[in-house]
């Protein structure tokens, strides 16, 4: 993974490798990996952490909160506080991302590893089914809205 990450992503594609990157190289965290032995906090955590991962990898593009809450479907005052650390999430994922300066981008698999991308790849599909619901909500609020004001 390491000499095609960019940490200033342009493009969508960097994004994507630097989020993955994030979230893979937090979640590798031996204190995540504990807390994610919780089956009761292990959604929320992975959640959080792909959020986090997410929000930071667009901020380091140059895009704007509301530009990324929008893009994330997540209000600008959870990102907000992703970015700036007030989450346990944002700050491991800013501190695996102030890791990647320092040293590179290097992800060291645990033995866990299975297990974790097998959760990872859930919570991805997840996530995106979520999103899609969001979009047809949206859409269908438009419309309902359109509909009211003629």
């Amino acid at each position: 993974m390491s000499g095609e990450i960019s940490l200033s992503p342009v493009g969508r594609e960097e994004i994507h490798k630097l989020e993955a990157a994030l979230l893979v190289g937090t979640l590798f965290r031996p204190e995540v990996l504990q807390a994610l032995k919780d089956p009761a906090e292990r959604l929320t955590w992975v959640d959080s952490l792909a959020v986090a991962a997410a929000a930071l990898a667009r901020s380091k593009a140059r895009m704007s909160v509301s530009e990324i809450a929008e893009e994330l479907g997540r209000t600008e005052a959870t990102i907000r506080s992703h970015l700036t650390g007030k989450t346990k999430a944002g700050q491991l994922v800013q501190q695996t991302y102030e890791k990647f300066l320092r040293e590179g981008v290097k992800i060291e698999m645990a033995a866990e590893e299975t297990e974790l991308r097998r959760m990872l790849e859930e919570e991805r599909r997840r996530r995106e089914e979520v999103e899609s619901r969001l979009k047809r909500v949206r859409e269908a609020l438009n419309e309902l809205v359109k509909e009211l004001g003629e």
